[in-house]
């Protein structure tokens, strides 16, 4: 379908290929006709009663999107409708493009680097939390470095309003929150902990175990078996092993507080490793090259 749809048109805008998939939708980089300008297009059909409900969450997705304001969460510009037989039978949500790659796909070996980025996606989800709202999807993959090195935080697909009760557990099981499996409110301190698995990742090469057992073991490790980052990696300083672990308690009180709390840690973290002279290196599946890794 994707490949059909090339250099065809959806919601006015000429398909310029396709960026990736979500829970029944597709997402297209496409660019206006008019001005050449290039957006990310997500697109949602309706085909079965059920569809209803993915529908809804991109009206929420956009709401949500279009009353935040900060350069490190993803801009939201239109809500596109398209009407069949006197119902919604499709909808679009136009996007800002981000040109760059996920977490995920860098290979990030410079702690302090890396605590700079993890304190921007902070500050973006400060301003979200204090707008109301909760990501609750927050994940290496969600987290993209611009070329231009601005870090934008992605995918409001799973954002709701703060102390929301989900019907059904949402999130990605790697960094999903014990209230998330519960099906309990969801609040700031549920991203908190969702920036702390990232986080635990990003400095152990390991996901942290979380409620939802790895489908790798078939079993769930208990919270006494974890082993801290310093632990895992020697490298890593204790007090950002400390302040990781923190974010990722069990019980949401035990957690930090907000969102300023984990900026204003990282900010130590960040001066304590530009005070030293050889940098922390995280660590990595290979071995060390010359090269420079890509941003392409």
């Amino acid at each position: 379908m994707a490949k059909k749809l090339l250099g065809h048109y959806l919601a006015g805008y000429r398909v310029r290929g396709t960026i990736g998939h979500g829970a029944r939708s597709v997402i297209y980089r496409v660019e206006d006709p008019k001005t050449n300008e290039i957006f990310a297009l997500k697109h949602v059909h309706r085909e079965l009663a059920k569809d209803k409900r993915f529908m809804q969450q991109v009206r929420l997705e956009y709401e949500i999107c279009n009353s935040l304001d900060h350069p490190s969460l993803r801009k939201s510009y239109r809500l596109i409708k398209e009407r069949r037989i006197l119902r919604v039978s499709d909808i679009f949500l136009l996007m800002e493009f981000v040109d760059g790659v996920t977490l995920e796909q860098m290979q990030i070996r410079d702690v302090s680097k890396f605590c700079q980025i993890c304190q921007d996606v902070a500050k973006g989800l400060h301003i979200m939390h204090e707008a109301g709202f909760v990501h609750s999807d927050v994940k290496p993959n969600n987290i993209m470095l611009r070329k231009d090195g601005v870090v934008k935080i992605i995918d409001f697909g799973q954002s709701c309003r703060n102390n929301t009760v989900k019907e059904r557990i949402q999130g990605t099981p790697d960094f999903i929150a014990p209230e998330q499996v519960k099906r309990r409110a969801l609040t700031p301190r549920t991203d908190i902990f969702c920036l702390g698995a990232t986080l635990y990742w990003l400095l152990t090469n390991k996901h942290l175990p979380t409620m939802i057992p790895r489908k790798t073991t078939g079993m769930m490790i208990e919270r006494d078996e974890i082993k801290l980052p310093h632990e895992l990696n020697p490298a890593i300083p204790l007090a950002l092993s400390s302040m990781t672990m923190k974010c990722v308690q069990k019980n949401p009180q035990d957690r930090l507080d907000n969102m300023q709390q984990v900026i204003e840690r990282l900010e130590l973290a960040i001066r304590q490793l530009e005070r030293n002279k050889d940098p922390f290196a995280l660590p990595t599946d290979e071995q060390p090259s010359d090269e420079q890794p890509s941003n392409a």
